[in-house]
């Protein structure tokens, strides 16, 4: 009983010690249009041409806590007409720890969504069959490269600004 109450005690510490915890995580916002349908599913087999496409917006909420919001819009189409449509909006709740102020920019742009992604994969792969068609497994991204290609873009209009 004794080590209960001590774990307990322990407990916020051990968290202030923890760079970034989720919190929670949600479906904020789902649509899949499938504007062929019944035509284009199970007629389709092999999809020619599609897109992915990935964006993170970061919301404050109180002095350690932040809202991560991923979005993706996936969009396949085959000989010029669209198949399907499915956009998502996945979010989550993370509390960071005591980190250095250069660190909060990249945890929330990178981890963050780093450990929310998987999640939000797994809703698109279930979408996409439960449409009617071959899920889609979208390979893991690379959120450091989103964030230092996020980063070079920024400097260089503050430098096109300040010219």
């Amino acid at each position: 009983m004794a080590d209960q109450a001590t774990d307990n005690a322990n407990a916020p510490t051990a968290l202030r010690n923890v760079p970034i915890t989720i919190m929670t995580q949600y479906l904020k916002d789902l649509s899949f249009e499938s504007p062929g349908a019944p035509a284009s599913v199970g007629a389709v087999t092999e999809l020619r041409q599609g897109s992915v496409t990935v964006d993170v917006a970061v919301n404050a909420m109180g002095e350690t806590n932040y809202e991560i919001v991923l979005r993706l819009k996936v969009e396949a189409s085959h000989e010029g007409r669209t198949v399907y449509l499915l956009e998502m909006l996945y979010g989550g709740v993370v509390q960071l720890g005591e980190v250095p102020a250069e660190a909060i920019e990249p945890l929330l742009t990178i981890e963050g969504p780093r450990l929310l992604f998987p999640y939000a994969r797994a809703i698109v792969t279930d979408m996409t069959r439960d449409g009617g068609f071959a899920p889609l497994l979208i390979n893991p991204i690379d959120f450091a490269a989103l964030y230092r290609d996020f980063n070079r873009r920024r400097t260089e209009a503050a430098q096109t600004a300040t010219a």
